[in-house]
């Protein structure tokens, strides 16, 4: 039955592909380039595919490294030179630099501030392309035209060269790059049939705090279209003429050429995380004879499926670019960590094998990943509604590790663990697919999984998160500490954390109540009620406790970190999505709604976070900060409080004004965007659906907004759903039109501003009639 059903799914999933191949190009509304200004790693690959591991992209200020794990570094709009073109971007995982260079032979990347010291090019934003899957600048340095597009696993480079008798490639391999932290050894070599192959093994600044002495390594298998005239090896400035190959930090390689006026180099690079073989396998499956216009081809068709899966239709062009400029970002990130033969690497540092079925292919993919914190409210909802078979992958994935190391990770780089937040709720999101009908995978298995991350603290490896379990299970909520030993969130994050823990037992609760798990339903369900423990309804805050179970005083409702992981109590004490009935109910629903109003009305002045601050955290000590986690489903809370005409006019004005089009005004302007999270909830936004609880009741809903469009049309997968198309139709919908007046679904009338997730992935239309004032009562 299930193999039956595994196949079955597989067929419908490549019908549903080639049915939706779209006909509009929807690439030209993504631009890349949005909110780069401060940026993370891996933001910014406009050469990859969708969920890809081949993420070739240029980088700005990649050699510079990143001290802290998750600064901005990468590629920065301000910027105006050009370092080279790394082929890995992942959270924690960055490099294999090539770069292609006239004129002096240089080998180690020049600064920003003097571009002549080293190998950099300045270049000008006029002579840039960016789009999904395709990259283009004009080094002016070097009068080269670079190009870039990709494969799944196989980087295509195409330099066009000026007539020089000083042409040369770089393959520079042991130089830190992005958030891979420090090198600790490499080595890369030209073998005698012309290929540049090698590896770099790195140190993230994650993996060092949640698995010390555990590293990273990359490897590649290059051909090269044109003969090399010389070749050499370099360590940093260290050039050895005619040389081979090298080894250790620094390590380079370096091709020389004599090139005609126009002249075309291509790179075609396989990739891998496992072995220079599967490197070799990757390109020779995914990339042999084919060209870069074929690739850029392909990789474009490609886009437009993913992006075609949701048509939006109307609105201002503007909303179409912020649309599918998060879209695009929503499926970018995530990416492959498994070769075509099904080899990954695994948690111990050893090299894993992913079954094979019966046509000789692996049973799924293996994904790198940021951590999972928040992606209840974006993409776990978006990859649910459009990707389903995207979400049952990952899901497959994530227990891989949980076979391979016994605990589930929140977040991994080649299946380490890469924490980040201390929390966990990989369970959360397994629970989620489950309750959406996405539930072809080892159920029992997550289940089980599922529970330990909750309940289980025994032996509980640091990377796993959720290190202070014991002492919620102990209290029924986590008690505060001001001080203590190890990373912050071992002892620093008593709200924050009681808050989380609470919402995931719910998730996993209602999951165990269908799957006959009596007892466990019954504890975790309890468990869910936590929130109210650590609620103050003197001030109608969420308040640290004590072990002793008074509240800490003094205290500070907009002091973040104390309790409150990357927020504070004014923005926490809505962090009860699974039970937001109840929190009304306690505040009194006029209060709420007063309060949150205001709350709204003052952010806005901030553009709903830090204002014009450059910097990840500018909003964490404000009353409201859209630029992260913690804070993204508030909007919508007021479907929940008898005022939905407030959840429209906010969550339009979110869209509005915290969202921009520009390189240094994207996402807010100190934005932690986290491999498409922020991107995501535009999408779900602008089109008027949301769920609060992320999927997670034993009944899911989704709430219904007011779209920035006119009609919204989403393709969904037969291998998973019943229905072909979810159309959502505004009537009379403007700028001005911004409130929902009447709610019809296949011409029923809907009373609450709510719609069935059964109903959606049934198909059919939901009808939204548009006006200019405020309706709450339909």
């Amino acid at each position: 039955m299930k193999r039956s059903f595994a196949v079955y799914s597989v067929i419908a999933c490549v019908l549903f592909c080639r049915q939706s191949m779209a006909q509009k190009d929807f690439t030209q509304f993504v631009d890349p380039s949005i909110g780069t200004a401060h940026c993370r790693w891996f933001h910014y690959t406009p050469g990859a595919l969708p969920f890809g591991m081949a993420k070739p992209a240029p980088s700005t200020n990649g050699s510079y490294g990143n001290v802290h794990g998750w600064d901005a570094t990468g590629y920065d709009y301000r910027h105006t030179s050009i370092e080279g073109f790394p082929n890995f971007h992942e959270f924690q995982i960055g490099g294999i630099v090539f770069a292609p260079i006239t004129g002096k032979l240089q080998t180690v990347p020049g600064k920003l501030e003097s571009p002549d010291s080293g190998y950099r090019s300045r270049f000008d934003h006029t002579e840039e392309v960016s789009t999904a899957g395709y990259y283009s600048v004009w080094l002016k340095d070097y009068h080269i035209r670079a190009e870039l597009t990709a494969t799944k696993r196989v980087a295509f480079h195409r330099y066009t060269f000026p007539a020089s008798k000083e042409a040369y490639l770089l393959f520079d391999i042991g130089n830190q790059q992005g958030e891979s932290g420090p090198v600790k050894d490499a080595k890369v070599y030209l073998s005698p049939d012309g290929r540049v192959e090698g590896w770099v093994t790195t140190l993230p600044v994650y993996i060092q705090k949640y698995q010390p002495g555990a590293s990273v390594t990359m490897y590649f298998s290059a051909v090269v279209s044109k003969k090399y005239t010389a070749c050499g090896a370099f360590n940093g400035a260290d050039v050895k003429a005619g040389a081979t190959r090298a080894s250790g930090k620094g390590a380079g390689l370096y091709l020389s050429f004599a090139t005609g006026n126009n002249e075309q180099v291509i790179i075609k690079a396989g990739l891998s995380y496992t072995s220079i073989e599967n490197a070799r396998r990757n390109l020779s499956e995914e990339a042999s004879g084919l060209s870069f216009d074929e690739a850029r081809a392909r990789s474009k068709k490609t886009w437009n499926e993913y992006l075609g899966r949701i048509d939006v239709e109307g609105g201002k062009k503007t909303d179409r670019i912020k649309f599918y400029t998060g879209l695009y970002h929503a499926v970018l990130g995530r990416g492959l960590s498994s070769d075509v033969n099904g080899a990954y690497p695994k948690n111990d540092g050893t090299i894993g094998q992913i079954p094979l079925g019966q046509n000789g292919k692996p049973l799924h993919q293996h994904y790198n990943t940021d951590a999972v914190w928040g992606i209840y409210w974006n993409l776990a909802q978006l990859w649910a509604l459009a990707y389903p078979e995207y979400y049952s992958d990952f899901i497959k994935s994530q227990l891989q590790v949980y076979k391979d190391a016994g605990w589930l990770g929140d977040g991994i780089a080649n299946s380490r663990y890469v924490s980040g937040v201390g929390t966990n709720f990989m369970g959360l999101v397994f629970a989620s697919a489950y309750m959406a009908g996405i539930r072809d995978f080892d159920v029992r298995l997550a289940y089980e999984a599922a529970r330990k991350n909750e309940l289980e603290w025994k032996d509980r490896p640091y990377g796993a998160g959720k290190k202070d379990v014991d002492r919620f299970l102990k209290y029924g909520y986590v008690n505060h500490l001001d001080k203590g030993t190890g990373g912050g969130e071992l002892w620093q994050f008593s709200v924050s954390h009681t808050l989380e823990y609470a919402f995931s037992g719910y998730a996993v609760g209602h999951w165990a109540q269908l799957l006959g798990k009596t007892k466990d339903a019954a504890q975790l369900m309890r468990l869910s009620k936590a929130w109210e423990k650590v609620y103050d309804p003197a001030l109608k805050l969420v308040r640290p406790r004590l072990a002793n179970g008074k509240f800490i005083t003094p205290f500070d409702p907009s002091q973040p970190w104390r309790g409150f992981q990357e927020g504070n109590a004014w923005q926490y004490t809505y962090f009860v999505p699974h039970d937001i009935e109840a929190l009304v109910q306690k505040m009194g629903q006029q209060t709420f709604n007063k309060r949150l109003d205001s709350i709204f009305t003052i952010a806005q002045k901030s553009l709903f976070g830090g204002g014009a601050t450059i910097d990840a955290f500018a909003g964490i000590a404000g009353i409201y900060n859209h630029g992260n986690q913690p804070n993204l489903h508030v909007s919508w809370l007021f479907n929940f409080s008898g005022k939905p005409s407030l959840t429209q006019k906010w969550v339009r004005a979110i869209c509005n004004r915290f969202y921009g089009t520009e390189g240094v005004h994207g996402y807010g302007f100190g934005q932690d965007e986290d491999q498409g999270q922020l991107g995501a909830w535009y999408v779900l936004s602008s089109i008027g659906l949301f769920d609060v609880k992320g999927l997670t009741s034993l009944r899911p809903e989704m709430g219904v907004g007011s779209p920035l469009f006119d009609k919204i049309t989403i393709r969904l997968n037969p291998g998973y759903y019943q229905g072909k198309t979810f159309v959502i139709e505004a009537k009379a919908n403007s700028a001005v039109n911004g409130y929902v007046q009447s709610i019809r679904f296949n011409n029923h009338s809907l009373h609450r501003p709510f719609i069935d997730w059964a109903h959606i992935v049934r198909g059919g239309k939901l009808m939204l009639q548009m006006g200019p004032k405020p309706v709450d009562m339909y």
